[in-house]
């Protein structure tokens, strides 16, 4: 068993001193806001409305075009970013306004969803304070919830002293690969800011509001067992061994005995096939297999996914994998192959210093304060891609629920909520509010 890790955090005093009310401009703020909600309603109607799963790469980009009018009427410069053909991938859009004194900020969007043109499930339906359509949660309300907070700073003449890069990525839901092709504009953007803020969904349980500080990395892995094709009647013979489904079973069930344990750590066997032969499409996540009850396999295959909470830790687990798939059954070879992904968002105290002070945005608008998530409780996002090198925070967007279903739904108060949230919150981390 891996031994456990132990997150060790300090105080720190770099975020600066807010009050627990609001000041004048964050007051005439929350007035603008409240008289524009339904107009925030109607920019996530418009962009729910335009089918863009990942790869509808037309969709997609009338999506983008749709930010693009937002963000040129705030005065940002906008470009489509383009991937390589190679990649096939529609692109992003990036709108930055880099002019002003205060603090600079990299806020994160992203323009698909997870139901391509032939789903079912289409078109945004309201029903009285909820709604429910593709993108709703996930997360064409929290691509709103950015325009809009960044108008609500602009009705009191603080945007013009934020600096800041707007990223709406065109394939969150299914990135394209490699990363450090499709996600370099958005780490160049993080080394740049002084703060990263995500727009996927809010979080609230047991009476409370949640932030989230940390997110785990989500990353492949693929175990490749050879064995020797026998008649099954000389099975676990010297000469023949065990075949490769028993030995693939072996290394699953260590993984589960000796690698397992570890906070945080999660780790998951998505399909297995084994036989004489297999056919395995991963763009489709589905194959074909062929074997016999009467012929030892000769080859199994398994597909799977992990997750951590640091590097160090994902490099621990892949290295307590590798150990187990080495010890090999009689007449078997194994090996694991570790697919790149999501990296971690780690708990700094430099994020849990942004909550603190989102908290107290919160308790200001009268909702209590806003706790810690538990990281396993949300799945990778491309916040994590800035986090190495700024204060993050996310889970800013409104609040949903039945994302990646057809019951995905959206709570229609939340929207002046979070934006409220987001735009006071910026207002404050970024030197010019009348609470520094």
């Amino acid at each position: 068993m891996i031994r456990v890790l132990v997150l060790v955090t300090c105080i720190c005093f770099a975020l600066p001193t807010v009050a627990d009310s609001l000041d004048a401009n964050e007051q005439r703020m929350v007035e603008w806001i409240d008289a524009h909600s339904e107009d925030a309603i109607a920019l996530l109607e418009e962009t729910v409305n335009i089918s863009s799963g990942t790869m509808n790469h037309a969709g997609v980009r009338r999506v983008g075009d749709v930010m693009r009018r937002e963000l040129e009427g705030l005065g940002f410069e906008v470009e489509w970013v383009e991937l390589p053909p190679e990649m096939d991938r529609a692109g992003h859009i990036f709108g930055r306004k880099l002019t002003g004194s205060g603090k600079k900020f990299v806020m994160i969007g992203h323009l698909d969803t997870v139901f391509e043109a032939d789903d079912e499930f289409q078109g945004f339906v309201r029903d009285g304070d909820a709604a429910t359509g593709p993108g709703v949660d996930d997360m064409k309300g929290g691509n709103a919830v950015i325009i809009y907070a960044l108008k609500a700073l602009q009705a009191i003449g603080a945007l013009d002293d934020i600096p800041v890069v707007v990223a709406y990525t065109g394939e969150e839901e299914k990135t394209g690969r490699p990363l450090d092709v499709s996600r370099r504009e958005l780490i160049d953007a993080g080394k740049w800011a002084d703060y990263g803020l995500g727009f996927e969904g809010a979080v609230r349980f047991d009476d409370s509001d949640w932030g989230t500080v940390a997110r785990r990395s989500s990353s492949g892995w693929i175990l490749t067992v050879e064995g020797r094709q026998a008649h099954s009647s000389g099975i676990f013979r010297e000469n023949v061994g065990a075949g490769a489904i028993f030995e693939a079973s072996r290394i699953l069930n260590a993984f589960y005995d000796e690698v397992r344990g570890e906070e945080h750590l999660t780790f998951n066997a998505g399909t297995i096939q084994g036989g004489t032969s297999v056919d395995y499409d991963p763009s489709q996540n589905r194959g074909k297999t062929f074997g016999k009850t009467n012929v030892v396999p000769n080859i199994a295959i398994v597909h799977g996914g992990i997750r951590t909470i640091s590097q160090d830790q994902l490099e621990r687990a892949q290295a307590a994998m590798r150990a187990v798939v080495a010890r090999n059954l009689p007449h078997t070879t194994a090996t694991i192959e570790f697919r790149e992904g999501y990296p971690p968002m780690f708990p700094s105290e430099g994020n849990r210093g942004v909550l603190r002070v989102l908290s107290e945005v919160n308790e200001a608008l009268g909702r209590g304060p806003m706790l810690e998530l538990d990281p396993s409780r949300r799945g990778a996002a491309d916040v994590s891609f800035v986090s190495p090198y700024t204060d993050a925070i996310a889970g800013l967007g409104p609040l949903g629920r039945g994302g990646h279903t057809p019951n995905e739904r959206i709570d229609l108060t939340s929207m002046p909520l979070a934006i409220k949230r987001a735009a006071i919150l910026m207002y404050r981390l970024s030197g010019t509010s009348e609470n520094d």
